[in-house]
């Protein structure tokens, strides 16, 4: 196979470096959104080389490119800036093999805006919002870190990145947005996050988030439950939260479900731990999901979705997970006719985990003969903690509720 040459053209002024001149004085096909192919003028092409704009999925493009490139034609990719930053070149090394790439970068977007604003980047988190119909990575990277770039398009556009920080209360973080760089019509806008309601905004922008100050809270495992806003001792109280954790053994790339999440603390402590996944605490109660949005405002927990309605109704649009923890909704008379754990145990995704927390022995006998009819590996801890309490100027042991404890591995 001809090696394929990925040339990075400047941001802005899409100016030819004469390495890229003299590749493309050579080329039989030249590869390209449209803006970059108008940037190489005709008299610098072959009169044979032949033009393929990428104007929609790159699967065709690609195709063309191997097909040329194997029967020894001479291939040129142009891309923006580093062609292996979120360019074209991660997708081509994975089709095409990185041995037959020949990458030639030039000065980042990310480089020249951080260069503008004098912003050192070594320890930036990047997220990419291009063709995404979520927002999950934005919010992974809010609870980590303290700044972030975040490349846009024409549907994620920066209004749409501040609405999504306001809705989840992030107003912590600062927004700069850079527009056109490197070009004549550059603008750099520092923007508080509602003032961006209705703005327009230049098609090609990078936006910067700066945070301004941390969380009340430290997000980690093993938060005091009395840091917790609750209602009527609705809480997993935290000897039972971390044992039901490490029993659900969350991964970074985990889907969890939080079913009937109280004050949100398994949903919060578990987005600790799925820091490149999702988390949603799905609650019926309506003061108590306002309490989940503020803890989770105050923990800077931004991973976690809070969906209010009654189940299992409402998890029929939630995307399919690996956990699922269900803290309430299996026990009491008005959930004797419930299939939410047949919902849940249908939904779960193979070789996934679940864990419910029982005080009710009908509860737990519901969930085992469930797990057991349907031949999954599962097991049961009874939990019995109790803490120090102050009594007669001394302390004593004050016992809590014993809980059980059941898991389930799903084949």
């Amino acid at each position: 196979m001809e090696p394929i040459n990925i040339i990075g053209l400047a941001p802005g002024s899409l100016a030819l470096t004469p390495f890229a001149s003299e590749t493309l004085a050579k080329a039989d096909l030249v590869v390209g959104g449209k803006r970059l192919l108008k940037a190489c003028p005709d008299q610098l092409l072959p009169n044979s080389a032949i033009r393929l704009p990428i104007a929609g999925p790159l699967g065709p493009v690609i195709e063309a490119v191997r097909k040329a490139a194997s029967s020894g034609r001479k291939v040129v990719v142009l891309a923006d800036g580093d062609p292996l930053f979120f360019g074209i070149g991660k997708r081509l090394g994975e089709e095409l093999g990185r041995e037959n790439l020949r990458v030639e970068p030039t000065v980042s977007t990310m480089q020249l805006a951080a260069a503008r604003l004098a912003l050192p980047w070594q320890e930036m988190d990047f997220v990419s919002l291009h063709g995404r119909d979520d927002f999950a990575p934005l919010y992974a990277s809010l609870v980590c870190a303290d700044l972030i770039a975040v490349f846009t398009d024409e549907v994620n556009t920066p209004a749409e990145v501040a609405r999504a920080l306001l809705e989840r209360g992030a107003d912590c973080f600062s927004m700069t947005v850079l527009e056109d760089l490197g070009s004549p019509e550059e603008k750099i806008r520092p923007l508080a996050l509602p003032e961006t309601w209705g703005m327009d905004f230049a098609q090609l922008n990078l936006v910067i988030l700066e945070r301004q100050y941390p969380p009340e809270i430290e997000l980690t495992l093993g938060i005091p439950d009395h840091y917790y806003l609750h209602q009527k001792n609705l809480i997993t109280k935290l000897p039972v939260r971390a044992a039901g954790l490490a029993h659900l053994n969350v991964e970074p790339g985990s889907t969890v479900w939080d079913l009937g999440a109280g004050c949100g603390s398994v949903s919060i402590e578990a987005s600790h731990l799925a820091r490149r996944g999702r988390v949603f605490a799905v609650e019926r109660n309506k003061t108590r999901a306002a309490m989940i949005r503020e803890n989770i405002r105050r923990t800077g927990a931004w991973l976690v979705d809070t969906v209010l309605g009654t189940m299992p109704e409402i998890l029929a649009d939630l995307p399919e997970p690996d956990r699922i923890f269900i803290g309430g909704g299996l026990g009491g008379d008005s959930n004797q006719d419930t299939t939410l754990l047949k919902v849940a145990c249908d939904r779960l995704k193979p070789r996934g985990r679940m864990v419910v927390h029982c005080i009710l022995l009908d509860s737990l006998h519901t969930a085992k003969d469930q797990f057991k009819s349907m031949g999954w590996h599962f097991g049961v801890t009874q939990l019995q903690a109790s803490a120090t309490d102050s009594l007669a100027g001394d302390l004593r042991f004050k016992a809590q509720n014993p809980v059980f404890v059941l898991w389930a591995e799903k084949p």
